[in-house]
């Protein structure tokens, strides 16, 4: 019992921090309410329609009755923006025939439906709405990774002007990886120095790598604007040293991306660098060089394979961190160098669409869970995590 009262707060902050907002967002990215909650008599109009032509007259003194009744106009509103998801004017046209057939006496539904409007004579828009009878759908998943569900009901790709999330993913997975390949490089000879240097030398060192944790993300982000900008210093620096006749063209590009994430990235990988590379014993080096093998060798062999677990944990950190930037991205990058955390945030915050916004974060997830495998097979989880 004291066991469990000492990990008890950390169960429940786990739980609530993370399992529970986890568990919401794959929940959202399959949760399908709008058009059930709305229009439940067509939804059992439709149940048995083949949907090969116009639905039966029933179908439409359903829709009749559904909007008559006394749901409430956000639910309807709510429905239509679903449907339009799938098919783009649906919800100007659910919206319109609200407002006429709300007040208006009705003996034939279908004849005044059709005659408001022909389009609901195309079966295609009773397909979008038998399709959002079940409380679960995959079209939040299907819409992420630029597939879309058939009217026969097999899965095809989207077309070509709606295919923009397998792209943006590519490109998130581009820079975060270069971005992790470049800390890499840099941070292997940094932590090599921190930890070779020792005592008062190795504390400032280390002081001056965990110097941009001292100032916030968008302090960062924003003094990266100034100095790359074509008056900066870094152009006014190369104009004076005679390298360049122009200014470059260093911020709101991909060129600026890279440097400003590498600056703020590069401390998650130096760090977990260090601290495996304390940990190797220089006898170890000096008895391979005692045995006959030279400086290259004795990297190769001995010191770079005790270092992997450094290496895989500062790059699973750096890429995890790098793969779901947005304020960088947003503020440095230009308008091709957006990355998927854009488009979550757009949609949770612009247009309201958490389907959406939660199927890209499971997109993320995904890609992330099977990065985190595959660097587990290749360096082995336990030595990653210090189990071994």
């Amino acid at each position: 019992m004291i066991s469990v009262a000492l990990i008890g707060p950390l169960v429940a902050f786990i739980v609530f921090a993370f399992v529970l907002p986890l568990g919401t967002m794959l929940f959202y990215a399959v949760n399908n309410p709008e058009v059930r909650g709305a229009l439940p008599r067509t939804l059992e109009a439709l149940r048995t329609w083949d949907g090969r032509a116009t639905p039966p007259p029933a179908a439409f003194d359903a829709l009749v009755e559904d909007i008559k009744s006394d749901v409430q106009p956000n639910v309807l509103a709510e429905a239509g923006r679903r449907l339009n998801y799938e098919i783009t004017g649906f919800r100007s046209l659910l919206a319109k025939t609200v407002r006429n057939a709300k007040n208006a006496e009705i003996s034939s539904g279908r004849e005044y439906l059709v005659g408001l409007d022909e389009q609901w004579n195309d079966p295609a828009y009773w397909k979008a709405i038998q399709r959002n009878g079940s409380p679960l759908t995959a079209f939040y998943l299907l819409s992420a990774v630029d597939l879309r569900l058939g009217d026969d009901g097999g899965i095809k790709l989207a077309p070509p002007e709606e295919r923009l999330f397998l792209s943006t993913l590519a490109r998130t997975l581009t820079i975060s990886g270069f971005v992790t390949v470049i800390c890499v490089l840099l941070a292997y000879p940094i932590a090599n120095a921190v930890v070779a240097v020792g005592g008062r030398f190795s504390a400032i060192m280390l002081a001056c790598v965990l110097l941009p944790f001292w100032t916030s993300l968008l302090v960062r982000t924003s003094a990266w604007i100034v100095i790359l900008q074509k008056e900066g210093i870094v152009n006014r620096a190369l104009q004076a040293a005679g390298l360049t006749n122009a200014p470059l063209e260093l911020v709101f590009n991909r060129t600026g991306l890279y440097i400003a994430m590498v600056h703020i990235l590069l401390p998650f990988m130096v760090l977990p660098l260090v601290s495996v590379m304390k940990g190797i014993p220089p006898s170890f080096v000096r008895a391979s060089s005692s045995l006959g093998a030279g400086p290259v060798t004795t990297f190769l062999r001995v010191y770079l394979p005790l270092t992997l677990p450094g290496v895989g944990a500062g790059c699973l950190l750096t890429f995890i961190i790098a793969a779901g930037y947005y304020v960088t991205p947003t503020l440095v990058g230009g308008a091709s160098d957006q990355m998927l955390s854009y488009f979550v945030a757009f949609y949770a915050n612009t247009t309201i669409n958490w389907g959406m916004s939660a199927a890209l974060g499971v997109l993320l997830l995904s890609c992330i869970l099977a990065l985190y495998i595959i660097v587990g097979k290749i360096v082995g989880i336990g030595r990653i995590v210090g189990m071994e």
